[in-house]
């Protein structure tokens, strides 16, 4: 599968210059950019930094025909297809999709590495789209990663500092922040492990334990720190206002049980630690010597099932079992006398009524063109919540 891109292009003034003439790209992933860039290079000698999303034909990734918006710097020499596109501002806009944006976060960036002793010698764009714009700076001593989130992202630079001091080298290095989203990171030798096995997987696991451990003494400081609280009732709250312009009939009961069921997951007994929020093996990176977990966005404070639970959701239940058999044993003997399986079995439906809260919340805060990247997925998980809330017959 593959991309058809349509790029217009505006000027360093943010007026609208024209499309160029079709291309496509191998790469089916929207937000994914790198290839889009290199292939008006290669193309038209054009320096693209591509801002955000146009239109799409599809309702949802991947693949399509996708229209962006790039900018340049020095007009194009082959000629432009006039094109009739609304440039307004909106509230909702990324910093780094607007005409500068990029400009500006990369000289941030430059001017930190520059600090660090760490000269600039090349930048590529990797990414971008409503929750992260990313690029990759290269000079004699290395690579960085320039990574700029949205406000609700916002925390990831807190829990990277934590990790540094409580459990150094399970994070990426974070090597500067701003309080705009703006972070700067070492590079992470390896590969993503998207195609981690039964074993990994269970490495992962038992790598992250460690990791929530210590942070279950110490869940005061993340919150202090702006890591979101999502403990309980306060989980609870925070679901039924994110969902609350949304379809909810197909999760009505379990909506209304909610706190019920919440505090019998706390008389199950394990700690509240660090939860990453997104624990699947592409948010691993490894080199065969050490695995890193990456995007900690989505990190917040609460109970430490939901990392197993994401980390086993696409397997079968035979290949889960042992994971989770692993992950409850663990726990039995760090807090003896609780029941990590029933802890499990409670949240199983509140997992992807969280994730349906996620995206309703990225929603909530991004522009009407970005809503694709995102639409179809609150009722997916909707959907898989009812469904898990069917399978487990549990009351609520």
């Amino acid at each position: 599968m593959s991309r058809t891109i349509t790029l217009v292009l505006v000027d360093d003034a943010g007026a609208s210059l024209g499309a160029l003439p079709p291309f496509d790209v191998p790469e089916p992933w929207w937000q994914q950019v790198e290839m889009v860039v290199d292939e008006a290079r290669r193309r038209h000698g054009l320096d693209v930094a591509v801002l955000r999303l146009l239109a799409a034909d599809r309702r949802e990734p991947p693949g399509g025909h996708l229209t962006y918006l790039g900018q340049v710097s020095t007009p194009p020499v082959v000629p432009l297809e006039p094109v009739a596109v609304e440039l307004v501002p909106h509230p909702l806009r990324a910093p780094w999709a607007e005409p500068g944006g990029p400009a500006r976060s990369l000289a941030w960036a430059t001017a930190e590495l520059h600090r660090l002793d760490r000269p600039v010698t090349g930048v590529a764009q990797h990414r971008t789209w409503n929750l992260s714009a990313i690029w990759r700076l290269d000079g004699p001593h290395g690579s960085a990663w320039l990574k700029q989130v949205p406000g609700f992202f916002r925390h990831e630079a807190a829990v990277l500092r934590w990790l540094a001091t409580a459990a150094p080298g399970t994070g990426p290095a974070l090597l500067a922040a701003d309080d705009t989203g703006r972070i700067l990171l070492d590079h992470v030798p390896g590969e993503d492990r998207y195609a981690a096995g039964d074993t990994e997987r269970a490495a992962i696991a038992a790598d992250h334990h460690t990791v929530q451990l210590r942070a279950a003494g110490d869940v005061g400081a993340l919150v202090a720190a702006g890591v979101p609280d999502l403990r309980g009732p306060g989980l609870a709250a925070w679901i039924r206002a994110r969902l609350a312009a949304h379809d909810r009939s197909a999760v009505a009961d379990l909506l209304a049980g909610l706190d019920d069921r919440l505090d019998r997951v706390r008389d199950c007994g394990l700690p509240d630690t660090l939860v990453h929020g997104d624990l699947h093996p592409g948010n691993v990176r490894g080199d065969g010597r050490r695995r890193v977990v990456i995007d900690w966005g989505d990190a917040f404070v609460g109970h430490p099932a939901f990392d197993i639970l994401r980390l086993t959701e696409t397997l079968d239940p035979a290949a889960a079992a042992p994971l989770l058999d692993a992950w409850a044993a663990r726990w039995r003997a760090e807090v003896p006398g609780s029941d990590p399986e029933r802890a499990v079995d409670l949240l199983r439906p509140v997992a992807p009524l969280r994730m349906a809260a996620g995206y309703a919340m990225f929603l909530a805060g991004i522009e009407p063109s970005e809503h694709p990247y995102h639409a179809a997925d609150v009722p997916a998980c909707l959907s898989r919540a009812a469904a898990e809330a069917k399978q487990v017959g549990l009351p609520g």
